[in-house]
């Protein structure tokens, strides 16, 4: 799959395609439907498919630090998204430019003049352009009248409800993992390069493998029982906490994970953590002896967890 980060970098070979636009924040089964269909259509049509998405999304332009967290970093979505039949993802700057563009120029210079698409699907809640203007017949008319095709998909649902990345969001948040991997479709996800940390697990008795997580809160925190792959041998299970480290006084958003019987060197190696069930909210210890404690009955009711 290939990235290309903004339409400044769209070039004549990329004209010719099949498109869906949207966030995509989980890549759960609606977006997989929708994905689907999409390549259906380029192997109808004998034309790339392209998915195109933005950073940062757009309520987090509007809304700023009121934004919900996010279900997944975009690393995560673009490692998701290779194992579909996506021949490119076009990942636009929302910026203000972009925000108070109007809905037919956003057609008409994007889909139509830099992509040449062919054929469109988008979902049934789909809005784009300033004022959020512009829909799905807005889309068919400009359709018609341009030369591109413009399906739709309809609500994806389990259980009798939409499957959504909210849903998913408020399934992790109160520690749901079945329900949220039910709508994923597969476990949650972590993914990230081995960083070296202040070394206060190994310390403490429990060396962690840190990754960086970034700025952008995630709807996950606290305490998990997890798989590592990515290893020579996997999956591996571990014990993670996923925060910001408050007994320490930490500042960056990181996955730490504790692996149970292994003591391989992971600095630099490139590591996928699934979160299968949460233990308990994250939290801050008054001495680093209780914190070393409360870390023995994580990892012991991880085990239980897995059998052990």
């Amino acid at each position: 799959m290939e990235l290309i980060r903004g339409a400044h970098n769209l070039r004549p070979r990329h004209r010719g395609a099949v498109a869906t636009i949207g966030n995509f924040d989980g890549l759960h089964l609606g977006h997989q439907a929708v994905l689907g269909q999409l390549a259906e259509k380029g192997a109808e049509l004998r034309l790339p498919t392209v998915v195109i998405s933005f950073e940062p999304l757009p309520r987090e332009y509007f809304m700023g630090p009121k934004a919900p967290p996010r279900v997944q970093r975009f690393r995560d979505k673009v490692l998701a998204m290779r194992r579909y039949s996506v021949d490119r993802l076009l990942c636009l700057h929302f910026d203000r430019r972009l925000a108070e563009q109007e809905a037919e120029a956003f057609v008409r210079e994007l889909l139509v003049e830099r992509l040449g698409v062919r054929y469109l699907v988008v979902g049934d809640d789909f809005r784009f352009g300033r004022g959020r203007t512009g829909d799905f017949h807005l889309l068919q008319e400009l359709g018609g009248r341009l030369g591109f095709q413009v399906a739709h998909m309809h609500s994806f649902t389990i259980d009798g409800a939409r499957v959504s990345s909210t849903r998913i969001r408020e399934a992790l948040g109160q520690g749901d993992m079945d329900t949220a991997q039910r709508l994923l479709g597969r476990p949650y996800r972590l993914s990230g390069r081995v960083a070296h940390g202040d070394k206060r697990g190994r310390q403490l008795g429990y060396p962690t493998a840190n990754v960086k997580l970034g700025p952008r809160p995630l709807a996950v925190r606290g305490v998990y029982a997890v798989e590592t792959f990515g290893l020579d041998e996997e999956p591996v299970h571990g014990v993670a906490n996923v925060g910001n480290r408050p007994t320490v006084a930490g500042t960056q958003n990181r996955l730490e994970v504790h692996l149970f019987d292994y003591d391989g060197d992971l600095y630099g190696r490139h590591v996928h953590v699934d979160l299968l069930y949460r233990i308990r909210d994250e939290q801050r210890f008054e001495s680093l002896d209780a914190l070393k404690a409360q870390i023995a009955r994580d990892a012991a009711q991880a085990k239980q967890c897995f059998g052990k």
